[in-house]
């Protein structure tokens, strides 16, 4: 493989070795590969979820589009104001006699539905007729030519002056990153815990019961208690106080066996464990047996909590609830049902 000219290219290079299609091909195309990479990322484009070989053909099509090969500069780039543009087939043809590619001449939908999409998005890569429909065969495809004009300018590839000077020029731009980022945020699920302080859970059905457990239950049967432990599907150490835990002798947080919710009332001295259920992971037999054992040497009383949105999941889990410990329905957030024996036992009162 060639040297690398910086660390940026060395990890595309890493990233991207593990399509074979990118180890095959030759050390010079492998070097503009990895800098069509950075320049995309510089330009916006986020590649935290794509693989190693949709990145390649991704950086591919960038460079088939713009007219950049090892044989040529920057400098010689086309855009759409040249009137030149591409049709998914052309860019195939382009792919396998330029690039080292051995595409099928019957993948063009690929390429624009998985190859061009985020350049699209991005406005880096514009439709040279926009009004037509986006599987119309003779739709080409052209180099914006404000993305067009900064790249004309990479004389001795990129470098951070040329970065600055990108990052003044797109400035008043939203990226599809930030584009994502400003969607993912729209999604997330806000919630006020007892100190006050806000936290987010990512989308879903069960933070949303996470989000009620903490707004709904606590304050009901929580004596005044404070958070100390929150998880979420996307970050399962989103909220966690390890001093006050450590005070309570708890067992450690990096634990696998953590429930969903863990919170404390001073003026009880109980420590309430919660599981939020939506799909799995009701306080079993097995599962309190864990809990047990796990918070053996805690200096609070615990309290077993199993969380359901609604009846009717609460009815499926119904049979491997353990007894010993409590049930909360969402949808009916003032009642609790108690799994326990005589505890409880005492007589209804007559209300009228």
């Amino acid at each position: 493989m060639a040297i690398m000219k910086n660390d940026i290219d060395k990890k595309s290079a890493d990233f991207l070795s593990k399509s074979r299609w990118f180890r095959s091909k030759s050390d010079d195309l492998k070097q503009l590969i990895c800098q069509a990479i950075e320049i995309l990322e510089i330009f916006g484009i986020p590649f935290d979820k794509v693989t190693a070989r949709r990145l390649e053909r991704m950086a591919l099509a960038f460079l088939t589009v713009a007219g950049k090969d090892i044989d040529n500069s920057w400098s010689d780039i086309k855009d759409l104001s040249d009137s030149v543009s591409l049709k998914t087939r052309d860019i195939i043809k382009i792919l396998n006699d330029k690039y080292e590619e051995s595409i099928s001449s019957g993948s063009y939908d690929d390429i624009r539905r998985k190859d061009l999409k985020l350049l699209v998005l991005g406005k880096i890569i514009l439709p040279s007729n926009p009004d037509s429909a986006r599987n119309d065969s003779t739709r080409g495809y052209a180099l914006n030519p404000l993305y067009a004009k900064l790249l004309r300018k990479l004389t001795s590839g990129v470098n951070p002056r040329w970065k600055s000077d990108v990052q003044k020029k797109l400035k008043d731009k939203k990226s599809v990153r930030d584009l994502l980022s400003s969607d993912r945020d729209i999604q997330k699920i806000p919630v006020k815990l007892p100190s006050g302080e806000e936290i987010t859970f990512s989308p879903g059905k069960h933070n949303l019961l996470q989000k009620a457990i903490i707004e709904e239950l606590l304050p009901r049967y929580g004596y005044g208690c404070e958070i100390l432990y929150v998880g979420d599907t996307a970050n399962k150490s989103l909220y966690k106080d390890e001093s006050k835990l450590k005070k309570l002798n708890f067992f450690e947080l990096s634990h696998g066996e953590l429930p969903d919710i863990i919170a404390y009332s001073e003026n009880k001295n109980w420590l309430y464990l919660i599981e939020a259920v939506h799909s799995s992971g009701p306080v079993s037999d097995i599962r309190l047996l864990e809990l047990r054992r796990l918070a053996k040497k805690c200096k609070a009383d615990i309290i077993f909590i199993t969380a359901f949105l609604n009846r009717e999941t609460f009815q499926k889990f119904v049979k491997e609830l353990a007894w010993e410990t409590e049930i909360w329905i969402a949808e009916s957030p003032d009642h609790i049902i108690h799994f326990d024996g005589e505890k409880f036992l005492e007589p209804h009162k007559n209300t009228e």
